[in-house]
């Protein structure tokens, strides 16, 4: 019988010769991944009560990301638990404020097409950029995990979304995201979001983790691209090389879906999701233009190589308007150094903008950056939810790099199309 992508990594992860949708299998699990809000912290007092270890710490990757660098005592020993943790259970594959976790595993070559993964975090579907079937999980789903490699699931149904054309100038992978949640909804609950068409297909590996991150926010149950050149090329790089299986997975032709969608890339403008949701999206050109507080550059979906490589377009030889402030969190350690050697990271503070540790930081409401009551934010997240990123009366629109260090020039939400001319 013909399969997608989503439902060929499942059978092989449960031993299955093939699986039907909404069928109930027990997979094998490939990698599992943790952070230190999520992780450890909430997993070891269940770990002792089974009174088991990990089953195979080889296949663990532990990132702490939401609390380094400590900012208070509780702070501390949220990060001190899980450096414990990872010494007494042998994780080598340990990263301590080296990056986020969604972008440390493709980073460092964890990720690969073919892949039955799972995330201790609501944002793991980023690994189905590589062609991997990741889908994040709570506390006591990751506990079973650890102590068996096991995990059962019921077979998703797929939703193919297809994009087709060149994207404009200043039109990105997250305006595309933007526009979806206002078009699909946030409701698309145990779905595979399936990118496909000749937009995706010339996308760089950065772009692709976007779209499948965000499937998180289309409330899918993960987020999947198929493997091409592309994305054996950025592996090799990394030091990765495919088996022939893994290169060639793909959706059969004659695959069933739930649904499919077809966008024209050429009509997509910059977008703006107005708070308290995703789903608030407009296109820039219809969204007020409010007075910005703060803008900011980070998290997973925001502060990538390319994220920052964007918003210097926008920034060179401008500078932060007066009465707004501009705070960049690269993703990681590795992403600043490679923008500090090639002056992107100049271009940046030149303008303006304030320099912020590496990792979750304000996204999650942890750390530097928060907003105070009634102040507005526009910011390169994935969520604007009320309180999200601090006072529960602050206001957060999200959008692009692009319109991001836009609107900071501007001191108001604006369309960064007329500083790429």
């Amino acid at each position: 019988m013909p399969h997608t992508i989503s439902q060929k990594i499942i059978a092989r992860a449960a031993g299955e010769a093939s699986v039907s949708v909404g069928q109930i299998v027990t997979c094998k699990v490939d990698l599992a991944m943790m952070h230190d809000s999520g992780g450890p912290r909430r997993v070891e007092s269940k770990l002792k009560e089974l009174g088991v270890g990990i089953w195979d710490p080889s296949k663990v990757v532990l990132v702490a990301d939401h609390y380094t660098p400590a900012v208070d005592a509780d702070s501390a020993g949220i990060l001190s638990l899980t450096r414990k943790f990872a010494t007494l259970h042998k994780i080598h594959n340990f990263y301590d404020g080296e990056g986020i976790c969604h972008v440390i595993l493709p980073e460092r070559g964890h990720m690969k097409p073919g892949l039955f993964a799972v995330g201790g975090d609501s944002h793991s579907p980023s690994g189905g950029a590589y062609g991997a079937f990741m889908v994040g999980m709570g506390a006591t789903e990751m506990a079973g995990v650890l102590a068996t490699g096991e995990i059962w699931v019921r077979v998703p149904a797929t939703i193919r979304v297809e994009w087709n054309g060149a994207l404009s100038r200043g039109v990105v992978a997250k305006d595309i995201l933007l526009k979806l949640c206002a078009t699909l909804g946030m409701n698309n609950d145990y779905k595979v979001i399936e990118y496909a068409g000749s937009t995706v297909a010339a996308m760089w590996m950065n772009e692709r983790l976007t779209l499948s991150n965000m499937a998180a926010e289309l409330g899918a149950k993960t987020g999947i691209i198929a493997p091409d050149a592309t994305t054996a090329a950025d592996l090799k790089a990394k030091g990765v090389q495919l088996e022939p299986w893994r290169a060639a997975l793909c959706s059969d032709d004659d695959a069933l879906y739930e649904a499919v969608h077809q966008f024209d890339t050429a009509a997509l403008v910059p977008h703006v999701a107005a708070p308290h949701s995703p789903a608030n999206s407009h296109p820039v050109t219809d969204t007020e233009a409010r007075h910005i507080d703060q803008a900011y550059l980070g998290a997973c979906t925001g502060a990538k190589e390319n994220d920052l490589r964007m918003a210097a377009e926008v920034l060179k030889g401008r500078k932060v308007a007066k009465g707004t402030r501009l705070f960049i969190a690269p993703a990681s350690t590795q992403t600043t150094a490679k923008l500090a050697a090639d002056g992107t990271l100049a271009v940046l503070l030149e303008a303006g903008a304030q320099m912020m540790p590496t990792g979750c930081g304000a996204c999650a409401g942890y750390g530097a950056g928060l907003l105070a009551d009634g102040e507005v934010s526009i910011a390169s997240t994935a969520r604007n939810f009320k309180g999200r990123m601090g006072s529960s009366k602050a206001e957060v629109y999200l959008g692009s790099p692009y319109t991001v260090a836009a609107s900071a020039v501007k001191g108001h939400i604006a369309d960064p199309r007329e500083f790429l001319l």
